[in-house]
């Protein structure tokens, strides 16, 4: 995954205050697949603590877009998750292989899924996500111009497609209906943005006052 190197500090941080970093004195992998590895570490933690580590270290950068259309409706994708065994809708995502552009990833995925493609792009976040039991790196953006493309979902996925007003998405944040983090994320993120001029004016007139 990618580094840090590109992370800016907070400014308040003082480095100097830093307590030491965690020492990893050797690893093995205890599970790989076309997807992840598991790596177990013999550790020492900050206080001097010896610790058992095991991370999660997926090959993939997770990508997500909010497509956002001229009348201020997005559009979401719904599939059914595995691991929580949950219906959840989202907006487009995928992953990003080492050595491929971001972009060029989430382009595709926002075709395979959506069925769009986008002449303007707009980056919103960057994440890490989980970052005490995984070195999963995540980004995302805003993406408007929109235009059919043939979709072609995963064999595994059965994909449906709903496009709604970009305050109704937050309405159902705020109740809890969509849950998915990248994309609660990247939603409130989008708010901000629209709230505080970083995005053209007509764009961020029509997210912040469709209301049905």
């Amino acid at each position: 995954m990618q580094d840090h190197e590109d992370c800016p500090s907070p400014s308040w941080d003082n480095p100097a205050t830093h307590p030491p970093a965690w020492q990893d004195a050797g690893a093995e992998t205890v599970f790989e697949n076309p997807w992840m590895r598991l790596t177990r570490h013999a550790a020492t933690a900050p206080t001097g603590a010896v610790a058992d580590y095991v991370v999660m270290r997926p090959k993939n950068l997770a990508l997500g877009v909010l497509p956002v259309h001229p009348d201020g409706t997005v559009t979401l994708v719904g599939q059914q998750r595995f691991a929580l065994k949950s219906y959840s809708w989202e907006m487009p995502e995928g992953g990003g292989p080492e050595g491929e552009d971001p972009l060029a990833g989430i382009q595709r995925e926002l075709a395979e899924e959506a069925g769009l493609t986008a002449r303007s792009w707009r980056p919103v976040l960057s994440l890490d996500l989980s970052n005490s039991i995984t070195d999963e790196r995540a980004m995302t953006w805003l993406a408007w111009d929109l235009s059919p493309a043939p979709t072609a979902p995963d064999p595994t996925e059965v994909i449906a497609v709903a496009r709604v007003p970009y305050l109704t998405l937050m309405a159902e944040i705020e109740r809890g209906a969509v849950r998915d983090a990248l994309t609660v994320a990247t939603a409130y993120k989008a708010y901000h943005m629209a709230r505080e001029g970083q995005l053209p004016g007509w764009l961020a007139h029509a997210m912040l006052h469709r209301l049905d």
